[in-house]
């Protein structure tokens, strides 16, 4: 299959995945505020890696809800998704987003001024070099 085609069905898999988890009835999914982040599905279409991110609880008990709800959140994408073999999901957490606000937090945190720019007979010197 080629790699386009994999490329827009792991779009399909997270637009539609974002719709199912809001409709998944456990609390312990329905109160984390969950984002898909990514879908990773393998080349023959049997597993999917599903990448999360969480905005608050518990990430064990995210993780046994989202596991819990697996089988509601596969036969939703199945009657969605037009596809012959529905993917076994894993979820896996993604921390990127907490990451790249932890990253955010620290360069705000630095007190840097702006570069000045070079006063004429400052810094580096221009000589003209001739070439005979």
């Amino acid at each position: 299959m080629p790699k386009y085609r994999r490329g827009r069905i792991n779009d399909e898999m997270q637009k539609e995945l974002m719709r199912i988890l809001r409709t998944v009835k456990d609390p312990r999914v329905q109160n984390a505020f969950l984002s898909v982040t990514a879908v990773d599905c393998t080349a023959d279409l049997k597993y999917a890696k599903i990448y999360y991110s969480a905005l608050q609880g518990d990430e064990k008990e995210i993780r046994l809800g989202l596991k819990a709800a697996t089988g509601y959140i596969r036969r939703e994408l199945a009657h969605s998704l037009n596809l012959r073999i529905t993917p076994e999901l894993t979820f896996l957490r993604d921390s990127s987003i907490a990451y790249g606000a932890h990253i955010s937090s620290i360069l705000e945190k630095l007190d840097i001024s702006p570069e000045e720019p070079d006063a004429p007979g400052q810094g580096e010197s221009h000589e003209e070099i001739s070439t005979n």
